[in-house]
Parts: structure tokens; sequence; C-alpha cells
């Protein structure tokens, strides 16, 4: 089984947070924060922040670890480190992303009420996540083992 680690963001700005859209027709519509793989020797902070940048063009300062996210899909396991992150600058751009294998294909700021109706990942953005911030989020929580949406979409776990 492959290993990946991987870094995301929840970035900030007015009580909204960014999301980007993955759609690839006939094969996967969701929404999620700005995230992905480590590169090297970089450190966690910095991948985040990257990601940020080249999926939305936003420029973005992490501030502490929320959450630690493990997935397990076809493609194998993955550790990912949520970072709370405040918006500094940029707007919103979805040309400077170098994967476009990614499919993205949308970008915005949303309230707690405003979120997409699709998909959003992870799923404790629909209520859990704005229950921590609205309690400062005093310790990173550990996420239960999940099966990602590729997995249960393809049909390989149990849902």
């Amino acid at each position: 089984m492959e290993h990946r680690i991987s870094s995301g963001a929840l970035v900030l700005r007015d009580e909204r947070i960014l999301l980007v859209r993955h759609r690839l027709e006939g094969e996967y519509d969701y929404w999620a924060p700005p995230g992905g793989g480590v590169e090297d020797d970089e450190e966690l902070e910095a991948a985040a922040a990257r990601e940020v940048f080249e999926e939305a063009g936003i420029r973005a300062q992490m501030l502490s670890l929320a959450y630690i996210d493990e997935l397990i899909d076809h493609y194998g396991r993955m550790i990912k480190f949520w970072y709370i992150a405040q918006y500094l600058s940029g707007e919103i751009t979805l040309e400077l992303n170098p994967a476009v294998e990614e499919s993205i294909v949308d970008a915005g700021w949303f309230a707690h009420a405003t979120l997409p109706k699709e998909h959003v990942f992870p799923v404790l953005l629909r209520d859990q996540f704005w229950k921590d911030l609205g309690s400062g989020f005093q310790h990173p929580r550990k996420l239960p083992l999940q099966h990602s949406i590729f997995q249960l979409k393809s049909g390989l776990a149990e849902e």
C-alpha cells in the first residue's frame, strides 16, 4: 500500500472558508479546502501555503494545526494535516495550478450557511468545524480513519 503525507489549509476570511471545486465528469465532484502532497523536505505549513496559492491564487498564513485526517482509497493511505490559516492577500484565480490533472474548476469563499450543496470534504466542514472554530481550536483533533470519496464512489468500501 502506498503512503502519502499531505497538508491543507482551512483559510478564513470574514468568517468564510476558502474551498476549491474538484470536478471530473463521471468521476468526481467535490469541494475541499486547498491542500496536497508535501514535497521533498518541505515543512507541512509551507506545503499548505503553497497549495493555497497554487490552487486558488491566495496568500495565507498558517496559524495552528486543527485536524489530523487519515484516508484510504484505491491509491493507498494518506495522512493529511489541516491548518487553520489566515487570509493575507490575493484574489481567487485558478490559473496558477501546475497540476491540471486535479481538475479544479471553481473556488470561492463560503460561510457556514452557504456551503455548496455538492459533497464537501472533509465532512466536518458541514458542522463540527464551525463549532471548533467558535471554541478556538484548543488543540489539534485526530479524525477517525475513513475511506475517501473516490473509494466510496468506486464501490470498494462500505458506506
